[in-house]
């Protein structure tokens, strides 16, 4: 469906190594990826069409299950409707927890022990041998010893994990491979510091039967992660991230993959309603952009619909505007980082965007000249008011309707001002088609 060069796959892929690069055996496992609340069927099909397994969606909204070898792994970096991902260590689809708290808590605690970690841990350690240069979290990561490249394989064969069998492990014990001379600039008393595993556990809990809270969740199942590994509990700078993810009787336990959000890849000049790159890929997705598409954002903010749309749906052209000049520099400032990062890379720097400052109501555009409308309409809350949307909704559908072209015009918009749209927009649109000769065939396709 999408429309890819080799020059926007090598960008997408360029911080992970390919399965050549790495000697473990193959295993498979599931993993476990969030998206946008709303998009989980677009992202389980991406996950068909681009790793050819079919994805399980979750009871709990906002979340996917799939089915990887090892030998595949390096290939859910390239997903663009994910947000974060882990392997999963153990799933209940209807976990009977105890009546009482303490019952309950307890159980968790010898949870702990019980779970397969292998495989998990296995992925682990592979995942971070797929990445060819490790930057610090969010919050930092003082387990790099080196500032090259090469400090993330260095470490993960100085973190040797445990085995399930000898929960007091032998990580301490575990030679280092480290280059000599910067492990000269070590001091003797840090190195052992170094190998030592540090983790935190993440409790996500939805739903009002339990008799626990998130806090007491990851307390309890946290301590018994740490007395069964004997790993170091540190909440900022951590190696390892374990999750427990609750969702009423649905119980995952996991291990994140991903030190920060995958939608962080886009932008560089954020405005106040910055909107995420997965979801901008979600939308465009839903309008299955074609050859030679003109896509318009009319209400751009910071471009990062149309930068979305131009790295991944290359063979469309992209149209952005705004009627505020510190959105439209964003974008134009978005779209030359871009720009540069492509040419620093040695790929073709173009980009198939062009933007504009306008009057959303009065658009500089030919009736029936634009194929695809997508753009993030204001909710009225960071932005403008509620109140303004009552007059604001009617006055830029109609102009939409007017640009886009009949019979095979498509649009997404985005909004949380469910009330006003619903009421107005429609209402809006039924006039202009009253005072205007307007084709019965136009098409206006809404998602909100």
């Amino acid at each position: 469906m999408s429309s890819h060069d080799g020059e926007d796959t090598a960008e997408q892929t360029s911080n992970v190594s390919t399965p050549e690069e790495t000697d473990s055996a193959i295993i498979t496992v599931y993993i476990g990826a969030t998206v946008p609340t709303g998009f989980e069927h677009t992202a389980a099909e991406e996950v068909q069409e681009k790793i050819g397994v079919d994805a399980r969606i979750s009871k709990d909204r906002g979340r996917i299950y799939f089915p990887i070898s090892t030998d595949k792994l390096f290939q859910v970096h390239r997903l663009r409707s994910v947000d974060n991902l882990f392997v999963v260590v153990e799933e209940y689809d209807h976990y009977q927890f105890k009546e009482s708290k303490e019952e309950t808590l307890m159980e968790l605690q010898q949870l702990a022990s019980k779970l397969p970690w292998s495989n998990a841990l296995k992925v682990w350690e592979l995942n971070r041998s797929l990445k060819k240069k490790k930057g610090h979290r969010k919050g930092g990561n003082s387990t790099r010893v080196k500032p090259d490249s090469e400090a993330s394989v260095a470490d993960t064969r100085q973190q040797e994990l445990p085995r399930e069998t000898s929960p007091a492990g032998g990580d301490a014990k575990t030679e280092s491979v480290a280059d000599p001379e910067s492990c000269q600039q070590d001091s003797e008393e840090a190195l052992p510091e170094a190998r030592l595993i540090k983790f935190r556990v993440t409790c996500n809990r939805a739903g009002d039967k339990h008799s626990f809270s998130s806090n007491e969740a990851a307390r309890d199942f946290g301590g018994a992660v740490q007395e069964f590994f004997q790993w170091k509990a540190d909440m900022t700078k951590f190696d390892i991230e374990v999750l427990l993810n609750i969702h009423n009787e649905e119980v995952v336990v996991g291990i994140a993959l991903t030190e920060e959000s995958l939608h962080r890849r886009n932008i560089s000049h954020f405005g106040p309603t910055t909107l995420r790159s997965t979801l901008c890929y979600g939308m465009l997705r839903l309008c299955k952009p074609q050859v030679s598409d003109v896509i318009l954002d009319p209400m751009c903010g910071t471009g990062a619909i149309p930068l979305e749309g131009a790295i991944e749906f290359n063979s469309s052209f992209y149209v952005a505007g705004d009627n505020n000049d510190m959105a439209v520099n964003r974008t134009v400032n978005n779209v030359s980082h871009i720009q540069k990062r492509r040419a620093d890379k040695g790929s073709s720097s173009g980009l198939p965007i062009d933007t504009v400052q306008w009057d959303v109501c009065n658009l500089p555009i030919k009736t029936s000249s634009v194929d695809i409308i997508i753009t993030d309409m204001p909710f009225g809350k960071r932005m403008g008011s509620r109140k303004k949307n009552w007059d604001l909704y009617p006055s830029c559908l109609r102009e939409m309707a007017r640009v886009c072209r009949p019979g095979s015009g498509k649009a997404v918009l985005l909004t949380q001002d469910k009330k006003c749209f619903a009421k107005k927009a429609v209402v809006g649109l039924a006039s202009r088609k009253q005072q205007e000769t307007v084709p019965a065939s136009r098409s206006l396709a809404l998602s909100t």
